[in-house]
């Protein structure tokens, strides 16, 4: 099995954007779809096996309605 290369916040990024995408009701394909890019990729933001950078955050985020500001206000209260 792969080691995850999240940190603590990374795992909060990953859950929150899991935990958001479901209560939009929207699969993994579905948000891939609107972003171009193929199923895998989101399932792998979400289990820890990539990493998410901030412009892939802000454009996620915006298909799931993501609040990115209260996110950042949990990260910075969680030791990394």
């Amino acid at each position: 099995m792969r080691k995850s290369v999240y940190s603590q916040r990374q795992k909060m990024i990953a859950a929150a954007l899991a935990r958001q995408r479901r209560a939009k009701g929207m699969s993994q394909a579905e948000v891939a779809k609107v972003l171009g890019r193929h199923q895998p990729f989101i399932a792998n933001i979400e289990s820890g096996d990539r990493r998410v950078d901030l412009v892939e955050l802000l454009a996620i985020a915006k298909i799931i309605d993501l609040d990115v500001i209260a996110l950042v206000r949990d990260l910075q209260d969680t030791p990394d």
